[in-house]
């Protein structure tokens, strides 16, 4: 690790997810490896090819914003602000001056569910029936503006969007600005709401669902050799960020260290990774640099492993080529949690630093056989950890990559 430099400190976790609202609830769902998807019943799914996803079906918003707060955000942001709110709860409440804070976040389809309702329930077809706070609720920097009116943030504040990498690029680049001297703490995550009719289609139309419609709880199956496609979820993950020495005056408990983030693009094609992981070999291998790491240091990636037939192939070989001979072990978490876009970075970085801490690597949900292709040691139950550095990975549309190494303090 680079002693020149700022330290960041992972000081706060606050999670929404289909497997709980609080990290523990998060942790045991995966140690269990219990899937949440579960048929959709808040919309009719009739034609839609897909009828089941990862929600969330009890979100309370009571306890953090009025009747009239909520009604002026997006689902999107409801759970954003949720999970932040409750990751600055976890950071014992720092007083940082609000010209030393700032927040990033990342959406992938920002206030979804405002703009699909608007745009299917229009007397003009065409036209859709906007509301008067329509555009301020679709926007993707409408969690950003949420957190920061709500907790004072005056310092930046940011909206990344890239797509599945957002989670992940977002809390990377809030540790940018802490190393900076940009601010002293950021609140740092994903958020996402897009389990609408129109995406559950997109995404079936363009074969990146799977179709296990009788089983659901069978259908998200990283590198498995039956894998068929991911399952789309919804959720929200952040995470308090703070330059260390800042941390330290002030007693806070410390969940783990930020000590490595790298950012590559493939370049190579709309939706497909590069058939040997190349940009993504690229950026572990970035990450591992920053950090002042060797791979055989590493004691666990948490992959991002979608369970789509090329993704998995992709990033089985991209980490063959960045930790050669070492065989790390791996797993994802997407057959408890599904896919849940720009928030899957996020929760899944909070994963990682509960696996720190419990010294623990949770299991691949429903990996029965081991896709021959995916040559590398996927994690198939609960498996002890020795202390050391995790990897997370993410990978986005776009041949977007981000990979995130946290490290025990």
């Amino acid at each position: 690790m680079k002693a020149s430099r700022v330290r960041v400190a992972v000081t706060g976790l606050g999670v929404r997810t289909p497997a709980g609202a609080h990290p523990k609830e998060l942790w045991n769902a995966l140690l269990a490896g219990r899937s949440t998807a579960r048929p959709i019943t808040s919309f009719d799914t009739e034609g839609l090819g897909v009828g089941f996803a990862c929600q969330i079906t009890d979100l309370d918003t009571s306890a953090y914003l009025t009747p009239k707060q909520a009604s002026r955000l997006d689902r999107m942001a409801q759970l954003a602000l949720c999970a932040a709110t409750d990751a600055l709860a976890d950071a014992g409440a720092p007083r940082t001056p609000p010209h030393r804070r700032a927040v990033v976040t990342g959406s992938g389809f920002g206030g979804r569910t405002t703009d699909e309702f608007a745009m299917l329930t229009g007397r003009h077809p065409g036209r859709g029936n906007p509301g008067p706070l329509h555009v301020p609720m679709i926007m993707h920097n409408s969690a950003a503006a949420a957190i920061s009116i709500h907790h004072r943030v005056q310092g930046p504040s940011l909206g990344v969007e890239t797509a599945c990498a957002s989670g992940s690029h977002a809390i990377g680049e809030a540790a940018r600005l802490l190393r900076d001297g940009s601010a002293d703490l950021v609140i740092a995550g994903g958020a996402e709401a897009g389990i609408t009719p129109s995406v559950l289609l997109a995404f079936h139309r363009c074969q990146a669902l799977s179709e296990c419609n009788d089983a659901p709880e069978r259908a998200s199956r990283p590198f498995d050799r039956d894998r068929d496609g991911f399952v789309l979820a919804e959720g929200a993950a952040f995470l308090v960020l703070e330059n260390l020495d800042h941390a330290l005056r002030r007693d806070a408990r410390i969940h783990a260290e930020l000590i490595g983030y790298a950012s590559t693009s493939d370049a190579h094609h709309l939706t497909a990774p590069p058939p040997h992981g190349e940009g993504a070999a690229r950026c572990m291998r970035a990450a591992l640099a920053d950090a002042g790491l060797a791979p055989e240091e590493i004691t666990h990636v948490n992959a991002h492993g979608t369970g789509t037939p090329l993704n998995d192939v992709a990033e089985a070989q991209a980490i063959k080529e960045a930790f050669g001979a070492t065989r790390v072990p791996v797993t994802s978490i997407k057959g408890v949690t599904g896919h849940a876009i720009a928030a899957a970075g996020a929760i899944e970085a909070v994963a990682a630093v509960l696996s720190l801490n419990e010294r623990a690597i949770p299991p691949t949900a429903n990996l029965d056989h081991l896709d021959p292709r995916c040559d590398v040691d996927v994690v198939g139950r609960v498996r002890p950890m020795p202390p050391g550095p995790v990897m997370s990975n993410s990978f986005g549309f776009g041949g977007h990559n981000a990979t995130l190494i946290f490290s025990p303090y």
